[in-house]
């Protein structure tokens, strides 16, 4: 298993700005968690999931900062 592709990262950029706000915290938190339980474990997959946390929590700032 690979990192983060660039794929992956336009795919989870748009979909983010498909999903609610609910919808977001979630994501971010399940990623979060799945981080965690990669780390010490499996460093590529945990990375991965870092970044897929990111994307998704960079769609909450950029909500954020339109209200």
């Amino acid at each position: 298993m690979s990192g983060a592709t660039a794929t992956d990262f336009t795919k989870w950029a748009a979909h983010a700005k498909t999903v609610d706000n609910a919808a977001l915290v979630y994501i971010v938190e399940d990623c979060r968690q799945a981080r965690e339980a990669m780390k010490g474990w499996n460093p590529v997959k945990e990375n991965f999931y870092a970044d897929q946390g990111m994307t998704y929590a960079q769609e909450q700032v950029r909500r954020a900062k339109r209200k």
